[in-house]
């Protein structure tokens, strides 16, 4: 039986999707170090692309760094609320066809000064994180048509308790949010699917009783 899911609320909430934006109604399709871009693109990509005319088609690249404050992640077993916080960094590239629709995306995304938090106890647990989100669209420059990948790692060591949360491996996810493929330990998408108990070891780890 397939898992149905909210795609962008598991990966966000799993610290590899704050990966969905909001993408603006107009871009700057410019490129002084290629040919113009003169076609609209759909939909359009965010303001930190710069778009170059290719072949049948246009490739639009940028990168960003940015901070995610504190905000609310795992509840433990006994009512204590984890937070998470970090730094990102972020190189993005996309690729439209000859009618300036949007066929395939690709994030590569990196997590750094991150860590998760009890703010009862003051303790933290540092950690990094890299993925790679994959969407390829199978109606162009319609994005609900697009299919999600999601690879890469993002495991919590605590010293002197060893690890704590392990998430790596691969997941698909169909246009439906379906749940298609997964492998590897996912102790993220296993929280959010209900199984709370993956996560006892790191609230043990930041002072829960």
């Amino acid at each position: 039986m397939k898992t149905i899911l909210n795609v962008s609320s598991v990966v966000a909430a799993a610290a590899v999707a704050g990966l969905v934006f909001a993408v603006p109604a107009a871009a700057d399709t410019t490129n002084t170090a290629g040919p113009s871009v003169t076609q609209s693109l759909t939909p359009a990509p965010p303001p930190f692309y710069i778009c170059k005319a290719v072949g049948n088609g246009t490739i639009c690249q940028g990168s960003r760094t940015f901070v995610v404050d504190p905000y609310e992640d795992f509840v433990c077993n006994d009512g204590t609320t984890i937070y998470d916080q970090g730094t990102v960094q972020q190189v993005a590239t996309r690729y439209y066809d000859a009618d300036g629709n949007l066929t395939r995306r690709v994030i590569h995304e990196l997590w750094t000064e991150a860590h998760k938090s009890n703010p009862l106890t003051g303790l933290t647990a540092e950690y990094s994180q890299a993925d790679t989100i994959t969407d390829v669209l199978s109606a162009p420059g319609d994005v609900g048509s697009a299919t999600e990948t999601v690879t890469g790692q993002a495991n919590i060591t605590v010293p002197g308790v060893g690890a704590v949360l392990l998430n790596s491996g691969r997941t698909v996810w169909a246009p439906d949010g379906t749940l298609d493929f997964r492998a590897g330990p996912q102790d993220f998408l296993d929280y959010f699917l209900g199984n709370t108990d993956v996560v006892d070891k790191l609230c043990a780890a930041l002072g829960t009783s």
